[in-house]
């Protein structure tokens, strides 16, 4: 998230209405069950060919060891396979500004630029764990990057985010996969963060809804133009 971001008006300490909130029961036994097996989604030739033009042996070696974490989660329980897809990106991927990796303001990287340049900013880890979890057989349905105002430290100062929610149902409580934390939890325990919007490859929610609100393609252009990069890059 670009610095511009930092929100001036400092936000009141109160418990954040998340979206779709629901069933504190999110922890319990569904989290042993494996999700559905669903088509590949991942050209591995043509990533490997996207991979080596732009960042050379390097990013292949980055790339491989994507594809062997998908290889090993495919058919693993659901907490297995959000625990090992957040940590993954979080110790592969070092936090920094767009402004620093791309000479741009705002940029939304795919997860071959991300791992290409072993880096990126919150959108970057957002997007990687959704298509990783995704190819994982996760629907997206159960799947959302969710714009949040992030408090930073003790101060009443917040900063735009995103994170990664995981809803088991559209009206449950999501578990938060994020950067900035070492491990998962439930919306309900970050009162550091308050959702603004969230959003997936076929829908958008605002406020408290539970409905989708529009195509986020065509609220999101950012989000289209890495989609469309993605595509380029052997990932539907």
């Amino acid at each position: 998230m670009s610095p511009d971001a930092v929100l001036s008006r400092p936000s009141r300490r109160r418990p954040p209405s998340w979206l779709a909130w629901g069933s504190a029961s999110l922890l319990g036994a569904f989290l042993a069950l494996a999700p559905a097996p669903v088509d590949a989604t991942l050209d591995h030739a043509r990533m490997r060919a996207a991979m080596s033009a732009e960042y050379g042996s390097q990013g292949v070696r980055a790339l491989d060891e994507w594809l062997n974490l998908i290889d090993r989660l495919r058919g693993a329980d659901l907490r297995t396979q959000l625990r090992d897809v957040n940590d993954f990106f979080n110790r592969k991927m070092q936090w920094l500004e767009d402004r620093t990796i791309w000479r741009q303001s705002d940029y939304w990287a795919t997860p071959i630029e991300s791992l290409g340049r072993g880096a990126g900013d919150c959108e970057d880890y957002s997007i990687a764990k959704y298509v990783t979890l995704k190819e994982l057989g996760i629907p997206i349905s159960k799947l959302r990057m969710i714009y949040v105002r992030a408090r930073l430290g003790r101060s009443q100062i917040t900063q735009a985010h995103m994170v990664l929610g995981y809803y088991e149902t559209p009206g449950a409580e999501p578990l938060i996969l994020d950067n900035i934390a070492a491990g998962i939890s439930r919306a309900s325990l970050r009162t550091d963060l308050d959702p603004l919007f969230s959003f997936n490859s076929s829908g958008l929610w605002a406020g408290g809804t539970t409905q989708s609100r529009a195509d986020p393609l065509a609220r999101l252009s950012r989000w289209r133009n890495a989609l469309d990069r993605m595509r380029q890059q052997g990932i539907q």
